[in-house]
């Protein structure tokens, strides 16, 4: 719980505050090449219906809209939608953006693709809860439609973990972390301070689930997916020793 009593992925204000870091300059640089991968590993035609869940303020969304792809992005936080909205009228981009809950959205038999990116899972002390989300997509994508989640695994974390780190970002603002592994290393507490360059702090824990390669998997295959794949980042690189991201694919 956050001070103000929620829970820090239901807190606007969390996602307000961290949404120049999380959406950084660099990050939207890098957008083009992810979704070339992205598109690449989903295998789909240009005309094809692609579910965006957690789709923040429309990175990838609006891109995939702009190649020619028919896109419902759907996020819980209204800040960033409004953002998206924006952005699409701007560049005259068609796109449905939806307000809405991971554990609740469904839209059965819609979909021919889905992406979950960027650790956007996980939040849920009750893992029932992230199988529901699972379900939803599943029940969400057409026949033969493919699902495509990537987050930072467990594996990876332990490589290259450091308990305490701290990076100025380009508008001077400071932004301190602190990490601590729970819960027989199936979760992550971070406590994340932002301080600004007139000296404001604000401080959150953000707290979710750690995913193995083989855990993610499986929670996939339990769904009913099947040929289920994992990969170390979009280029489809294996998930050995040297991969840096957690990228898994699954088939309805």
């Amino acid at each position: 719980m956050q001070e103000n009593g929620k829970l820090w992925h239901e807190d606007t204000e969390f996602w307000n505050t961290f949404a120049d870091t999380m959406f950084s300059e660099a990050r939207r640089e890098e957008t083009p090449k992810e979704v070339a991968d992205i598109i690449a590993m989903l295998g789909i035609e240009p005309d094809s219906h692609i579910l965006d869940l957690c789709c923040g303020v429309g990175r990838h969304s609006l891109e995939m809209a702009r190649i020619g792809y028919k896109v419902t992005g759907v996020d819980r936080t209204k800040t960033y939608l409004d953002i998206a909205r924006q952005k699409a009228a701007d560049d005259n981009l068609d796109l449905e953006l939806l307000e809405g809950d991971m554990r609740t959205f469904i839209r059965p038999d819609t979909f021919d693709a889905a992406i979950n990116l960027f650790t956007s899972f996980g939040y849920f002390e009750d893992p029932e809860e992230d199988k529901q989300v699972v379900m939803n997509v599943y029940n969400s994508l057409k026949s033969g439609g493919v699902f495509l989640m990537d987050m930072g695994g467990k594996e990876v974390i332990a490589r290259i973990y450091q308990e305490r780190d701290w990076r100025e970002e380009q508008n001077g603002t400071l932004l301190l972390q602190e990490r601590k592994i729970t819960k027989d290393w199936s979760w992550l507490d971070n406590r994340w301070i932002r301080i600004s360059k007139s000296g404001e702090r604000q401080e959150y824990m953000v707290s979710h689930r750690l995913y193995s390669a083989i855990e993610l998997k499986s929670l996939l295959e339990d769904c009913g997916f099947r040929d289920v794949k994992v990969f170390g980042n979009f280029e489809g690189v294996p998930y050995d020793q040297n991969a840096r991201r957690l990228v898994v694919r699954g088939r309805k």
